[in-house]
């Protein structure tokens, strides 16, 4: 898996792989506006995940997932905020987000 310093070079490096969508969070499921699709736990799999740690400000602590459809061809990215600024998501969502690489 690749490493990356900033969240913005994650999400570019990723856009050129592949993931063009942008996911947003729903409580119990992602959804993808520009393409009105939503995606619960059961319809996606976390493929890599990277996690920046903000130095000094706590507003820089994100999470970037890559994100395909188990059910259509469909790649995206989803930023979440953790720690203060962490968005409320489903028991379920949650337990999906943790990342399980592929064997």
């Amino acid at each position: 898996m690749k490493s990356y310093d900033t969240v913005t070079e994650a999400v570019s490096d990723l856009q050129q792989r592949g993931y063009s969508h942008d996911f947003k969070v729903n409580r119990d499921c992602f959804f993808c506006d520009d393409k009105a699709i939503q995606l619960k736990p059961d319809q996606f799999t976390v493929d890599e995940v990277y996690r920046f740690e903000g130095d000094t400000d706590p507003g820089d602590e994100n999470v970037v997932y890559a994100i395909s459809s188990t059910n259509q061809p469909l790649k995206g990215i989803l930023a979440l905020a953790f720690g203060t600024y962490a968005e409320e998501v489903s028991a379920e969502l949650l337990q999906k987000l943790r990342y399980h690489p592929k064997t």
